[in-house]
């Protein structure tokens, strides 16, 4: 005789792992256009409803699976493509010319731009004429944007108002950039 709690059990309920391996097939499904957008989230609530193991069989049984190879040669593509960039990145980075950075203890702000009258005159066609403005606030360099057309970048990303710059970064002002250096 079975006690009516034996006999309202569910099956276990599926693990998280489980269903990630079912969602990532599904979204690499996706992204190799074997599945439609609107096949994918449909899928998707199924698999996040799932209760057992081949439900989750059912809605990836028409998907290639990712073998152990495909993952060896994807991830060694992808280490290599990262590793180029970086390359890439840091051999440019070294050539850029050097900005120097302004004795602190003249407390004296630096602008940047195409106007004669600055402390820095740039005159390529993409710097506006009053482009920027490096000045030392509280101990920290600050780079501040005097609203430029073309813009000023930090390490790649637009300066939208200030930036906190050290010795090191990139800096950009439209097209020309520059490595921050002290004396």
């Amino acid at each position: 005789m079975t006690s009516s709690f034996e006999s309202n059990t569910y099956p276990a309920r599926l693990s998280d792992v489980e269903r990630d391996k079912a969602l990532k097939v599904l979204r690499d499904g996706v992204a190799m256009g074997r599945l439609s957008h609107d096949t994918f989230i449909r899928r998707m609530e199924l698999a996040l409803a799932a209760r057992r193991s081949d439900e989750l069989v059912a809605l990836t049984a028409d998907l290639p699976q990712e073998s152990r190879f495909a993952r060896a040669v994807f991830g060694t593509v992808e280490a290599v493509s990262g590793f180029t960039v970086r390359l890439r990145r840091a051999w440019q980075a070294e050539r850029l010319p050097k900005l120097l950075l302004p004795h602190p203890a003249g407390g004296h702000s630096l602008r940047i731009g195409r106007d004669p009258a600055n402390g820095l005159r740039l005159t390529h066609e993409t710097v506006s004429r009053v482009h920027a403005e490096l000045s030392r606030q509280g101990g920290m360099w600050v780079l501040r944007d005097l609203g430029s057309t073309n813009g000023t970048t930090v390490n790649g990303r637009r300066v939208i108002g200030a930036a906190v710059v050290r010795e090191g970064d990139q800096v950009g002002f439209g097209r020309m950039s520059f490595r921050l250096a002290a004396d």
